[in-house]
């Protein structure tokens, strides 16, 4: 696995895959079809299903577990997102008040809060810790909010297609404790337990930052080593596996597990 250091910055690689390509391979659309010899099928029916009356009236985008893990949150380009109860697969109550379609829902790992993003420009915290929820709006972003997720010291992480992240403080979210503007927008970001913060852009690049704005790194984003089109989405492993800290997607229907060794005194 080829490694790249930046110094006090992590050491990052890619991780390898079972299948080496060259990068005439890569290049090539007509490898990357997958033959049905080679596919594996592991699951074929699904278990439960969420529809049906009380549910979703378009694309759902985006789903997370509640910290119970009985009740599940979706989101949808209807407009709401809706609380659901795993045992039964029945609704349990919608969440209205975004004007445009949601882009993200996110749940807190210890408590019954729950963010959703929208093309509306903003993003909103649900609590379900007293019986009768409560709603707040943020308006810190001027076009699409893409994600929204928690992050450690009850933080919330934003990004938007208008190429900022932000980090809030949950109990005082009136202004932004940090801003990172970048170059490209913002698509579905992820936050580690340890504080980073991974971008992934339209521009084919994958930034790090820690929760107070600073840069970490870059991953790199030529067509061996990253993604060659559009990256769509990352997501930390809560375990490394195969020694893969963080997974990224893209356009280019590829899927990177990367390496990244943080230095001590981060």
């Amino acid at each position: 696995m080829e490694q790249l250091t930046f110094g006090k910055r992590p050491s990052i690689g890619r991780c390898p895959s079972k299948k080496g390509h060259s990068s005439e391979e890569e290049l090539d659309d007509s490898d990357e079809q997958v033959e049905d010899r080679d596919r594996v099928d592991t699951l074929r029916t699904p278990l439960c299903e969420f529809t049906g009356p009380g549910g979703h009236l378009s694309v759902v985008v985006a789903a997370d577990w509640l910290s119970s893990m009985d009740q599940i949150i979706t989101g949808s380009w209807d407009r709401t997102a809706i609380l659901w109860d795993v045992e039964t697969s029945q609704p349990l109550q919608p969440l209205t008040g975004h004007d445009h379609e949601l882009t993200h829902v996110s749940a807190h790992p210890t408590q019954r809060l729950v963010v959703t993003a929208s093309r509306d420009t903003t993003f909103r915290l649900w609590d379900f810790r007293d019986p009768i929820p409560a709603v707040s709006v943020f308006q810190g972003h001027t076009e699409t909010v893409t994600s929204s997720v928690f992050a450690r010291d009850d933080k919330v992480v934003s990004g938007s297609d208008d190429r900022t992240v932000k980090v809030w403080e949950l109990r005082n979210m009136r202004s932004a404790l940090a801003t990172i503007r970048t170059d490209s927008s913002v698509n579905r970001l992820a936050v580690s337990t340890g504080g980073i913060i991974a971008i992934p852009h339209d521009n084919r690049q994958i930034r790090l930052f820690d929760l107070n704005g600073q840069r970490v790194a870059r991953l790199p984003r030529t067509s061996r080593q990253g993604h060659r089109r559009m990256v769509s989405s990352v997501v930390w492993a809560e375990e490394p596996l195969l020694n893969c800290d963080l997974f990224s997607c893209g356009f280019d229907r590829r899927v990177f597990g990367w390496s990244i060794v943080l230095p001590k005194d981060n």
